[in-house]
């Protein structure tokens, strides 16, 4: 039998989202997409802000934005959609200093959601989110043990150290681009530092002996349409480490995938929940629930976009003209890696057995 693990991208439940949610139900966030959600065996997400009813923005250096939700909505609301994973390497779990993450990271805690990419040190930071996904007993199997490491290359004041809490941060090295060739080996990915953390965060995942092994990742600039070389690069060098789907998210709009070696890489999943100014030609309102879907031995056989659209704060199934524009864009970005998608419905299809 089968799982189906859906992935989101940027999931951003404050300011005006949370002043929404406080007049509506804990769930109203989902919009009409609550039951799709509900129906996946698992679910990983990119929580983009804080959990925290206390905290002062951050001032150390400029921050124009700072994000925080109240957690007795934001947990039942996590709840309520079967979040199994919040990725939080990312540029504002620390808009509300120290605290706020620390309170971030204990209110997933007590809600048994997993989480990597944040914690009191860098070595917390480095720590594997692990979670069974129930595979119901199918051929003997108990279900799918899911191992998920999370990176960003933003925000460098944010980064954890050995004393200090932030963010499990790299630096992906753009000065390495190579225009003449589109197939880049692990040999490229030659930072250090890079290699250090990142080889550390695969080695701790590889020690629990999982079935599918995730990289979620913040990387790269806001509304910036396709990944540079250097991020085609790197992903392609954790697919050869082992890693069997790549989960980035950071540009506020969807970006191609390219798929290496039979394991997809989604270059951005785009916004999933924000309250962020929409531009009219991006259309950062509009992307996919992305559902992978995995043989019980950790075997990626599909990967099925949704589309969705933001609307009042909470996410929705996509209009059919919505649907119809994000679709054709997906295709048309999609196209410079040799990608090629199959339609059933208003869901694109990317088999991953051809």
């Amino acid at each position: 039998m089968s799982v189906r693990i859906g992935f989101t991208g940027d999931v951003m439940l404050g300011r005006l989202v949370d002043d929404s949610q406080r007049r509506r139900s804990d769930d109203a966030v989902w919009g009409t997409v609550r039951e799709r959600l509900r129906g996946l065996d698992g679910l990983v997400i990119n929580l983009e802000c804080v959990l925290s009813p206390r905290g002062r923005e951050w001032q150390r250096t400029h921050r124009p934005f700072h994000f925080r939700a109240d957690p007795d909505w934001a947990i039942p609301a996590l709840e309520a959609a079967g979040v199994d994973v919040c990725a939080l390497a990312n540029n504002h779990v620390l808009d509300y200093e120290e605290g706020a993450l620390r309170d971030t990271i204990d209110a997933l805690e007590e809600a048994e959601i997993a989480h990597a990419g944040a914690g009191e040190t860098i070595d917390e930071a480095l720590e594997p989110a692990v979670r069974t996904i129930d595979g119901s007993g199918a051929d003997g199997h108990d279900g799918l043990d899911v191992a998920v490491v999370s990176f960003t290359d933003n925000t460098p004041e944010y980064a954890a150290d050995e004393e200090s809490p932030g963010t499990a941060r790299i630096e992906i090295d753009e000065s390495r681009r190579d225009s003449r060739s589109r197939t880049r080996s692990a040999d490229d990915v030659d930072d250090s530092e890079t290699r250090r953390l990142v080889g550390d965060a695969l080695g701790r995942a590889r020690e629990t002996d999982p079935d599918l092994l995730v990289a979620s990742l913040h990387w790269g600039p806001n509304m910036v349409t396709e990944p540079p070389e250097s991020f085609r690069a790197f992903a392609r060098w954790l697919v050869e480490e082992g890693v069997d789907v790549v989960h980035g998210h950071s540009a506020h709009v969807f970006q191609g995938i390219e798929v290496h070696e039979g394991s997809p890489i989604v270059y951005d999943a785009g916004d999933f929940v924000d309250d962020y100014r929409v531009d009219r030609e991006l259309r950062n309102d509009r992307s996919f629930l992305f559902v992978l879907t995995v043989t019980p031995e950790g075997r990626p056989t599909e990967l099925r976009l949704h589309p969705t659209e933001i609307d009042d704060c909470a996410v929705a199934e996509a209009s059919q003209d919505a649907a119809a524009w994000s679709r054709d864009r997906m295709r048309e970005l999609s196209e410079p890696f040799g990608t090629e998608f199959d339609r059933d419905g208003d869901a694109l299809v990317l088999s991953l057995e051809r």
